[in-house]
C-alpha cells in the first residue's frame, strides 16, 4: 500500500513540477509572506469566537471539537487539515461521503459555523504550517481525488500549486457547482495569479461569510 501511494505521488510530481503554470519572480514569496501575517492577525483577533464556538460543539454533542482529515496538496502530498467539527461523530460510519445540501448529518450548531465558515477558520494553522495556501483550489481527499481524476481530463493539474483556505471556485462556484466547473474555475485561478486576482478573491469571500451564500 506504501509502495504505492508513493509511486503515485512520484508521478504527480513528474506532471507538475514541469507544469506551465508555475509561477516565478517575486509573486510567490510576497503571497506568502502576505499570507503568513494575514493567518497570524485574524487567527488572534477571532481566538474568542472560536473559544464560544469550541464551547457551544462541545455542549451540543460528544467528542472532540476540532477534527483532522487527510486531503491531497501540492504535487500530491498528504496532509492533514483541521477543521471545527460541524457533523455528528459517526458522520462517516458508511465510508467518505459528498457533502449534500440540506446534509441531515450536520449538527444545529455545525449549520451556523458552516454557514458562517467559522468551521473553516482552523485551516489558518494548515496556511502557517505551509501544508495549504489562504487562496487556491480546496484540497481534496485522495479517494474523491482519483475519482474526479478518472471522470475529468486534467483534473490533476489543480495539484501544479497549493489548496488554498478560499480561491476562484469557492467565491463563484459555491457548493451548488458541479466537480466539472469547479475544475475549469480552478484552472482559470491557475493560469491567472496575480496578487490583484488573490485580493479580489478575498474581497468576494468576506462577502460570502457575510452573505452565508452557498453554505450547505
Amino acid at each position: 500500500m506504501r509502495s504505492k501511494a508513493v509511486a503515485y505521488e512520484s508521478d504527480l510530481r513528474a506532471r507538475t513540477e514541469s507544469s506551465p503554470y508555475t509561477t516565478t519572480g517575486y509573486y510567490p514569496l510576497f503571497k506568502r509572506g502576505f499570507e503568513v501575517v494575514f493567518s497570524i492577525a485574524l487567527l488572534i483577533f477571532i481566538l474568542p469566537v472560536l473559544v464560544l464556538t469550541a464551547i457551544a460543539i462541545r455542549l451540543e454533542s460528544k467528542g472532540p471539537v476540532l477534527y483532522s482529515q487527510e486531503r491531497v496538496g501540492l504535487n500530491g502530498s498528504r496532509f492533514h487539515v483541521f477543521k471545527l467539527r460541524s457533523m455528528r461523530v459517526d458522520a462517516e460510519k458508511n465510508g467518505p461521503q459528498w457533502a449534500a445540501k440540506n446534509d441531515p448529518r450536520v449538527t444545529r450548531v455545525g449549520k451556523f459555523i458552516r454557514k458562517t465558515r467559522i468551521d473553516e477558520v482552523p485551516q489558518l494553522i494548515n496556511v502557517l504550517r505551509g501544508d495549504m495556501s489562504l487562496i487556491g483550489p480546496r484540497p481534496e481527499r485522495h479517494v474523491f481525488t482519483e475519482k474526479f481524476s478518472r471522470e475529468i481530463p486534467g483534473f490533476k493539474q489543480r495539484l501544479a500549486v497549493k489548496p488554498g483556505l478560499t480561491g476562484w471556485a469557492q467565491v463563484n462556484g459555491g457548493y451548488e457547482a458541479t466537480p466539472e466547473e469547479k475544475f475549469q474555475l480552478d484552472m482559470y485561478y491557475i493560469r491567472s495569479q496575480s496578487f490583484a486576482l488573490d485580493m479580489k478573491i478575498l474581497w468576494r469571500t468576506v462577502w460570502v461569510v457575510l452573505s452565508g451564500s452557498g453554505a450547505r
